[in-house]
């Protein structure tokens, strides 16, 4: 997701919160999606019994899916603003990342970290919505990344599965057309552009959803 900043740059930097802001969200990410991936480490900690080895393993292998996705999606944001003249950070949501590791707890997925701001000069809708396709554009490029990692079995399979299937989800989700996702700033821009997009992104969750975790 992008939203507007109010300053001007055109020199990719990241400040201090902002890196903060990154590194928080992305080890929260890593434990919601510990807790979702696991229901059973939740009933662990309940009886004082955490399997710290199945834990571990489970939070890194997040952290190298749900965490690079994620923020490589927000960082597609910040470089594609700034090639056009926005200064763009991202901040971090804490309330909703509580709120993302207690859903993960509960058996919930639900994850709104956050979002790269963006502003300065006027800039046209047209870069306003390939700033926000970047992000998704991002995701279906990560799923081709992790695609030859389901085959390889074990650990790297795993990573393969879960990279394929977070990235399809997030891909498809930010397309939907609805209020700061990132479908309704490529839709406001163009519609044969927002209908590939969607067609494509939300075609790939389709398979995950269904032949990858049914």
């Amino acid at each position: 997701m992008s939203g507007q900043y109010a300053s001007t740059s055109n020199r990719i930097r990241f400040s201090r919160r902002e890196l903060r802001d990154l590194a928080v969200a992305w080890l929260a990410l890593g434990v919601a999606f510990t807790f979702f991936l696991n229901n059973g480490l939740a009933q662990g900690l309940l009886y004082g019994r955490l399997p710290v080895a199945e834990a571990t393993r489970t939070f890194v292998l997040s952290l190298l899916t749900v965490g690079v996705g994620f923020l490589l999606h927000e960082l597609a944001h910040k470089v594609v603003a700034i090639r056009f003249g926005q200064v763009a950070e991202f901040r971090a949501d804490y309330s909703m990342l509580a709120l993302a590791i207690f859903a993960g707890l509960a058996g919930f997925l639900f994850a709104a970290p956050g979002a790269v701001y963006h502003g300065g000069r006027p800039i046209s809708d047209r870069q306003n919505g390939l700033i926000a396709l970047a992000g998704p554009v991002t995701n279906v490029v990560l799923i081709a990344v992790f695609l030859p990692l389901v085959f390889a079995g074990g650990l790297l399979g795993s990573v393969g599965v879960l990279g394929v299937g977070i990235n399809a989800l997030l891909a498809g989700f930010n397309m939907i057309p609805f209020g700061p996702l990132d479908g309704r700033k490529v839709l406001a821009w163009s519609k044969p552009v927002f209908a590939l997009s969607f067609v494509v992104c939300a075609g790939l969750a389709a398979v995950v959803v269904f032949v990858l975790f049914v």
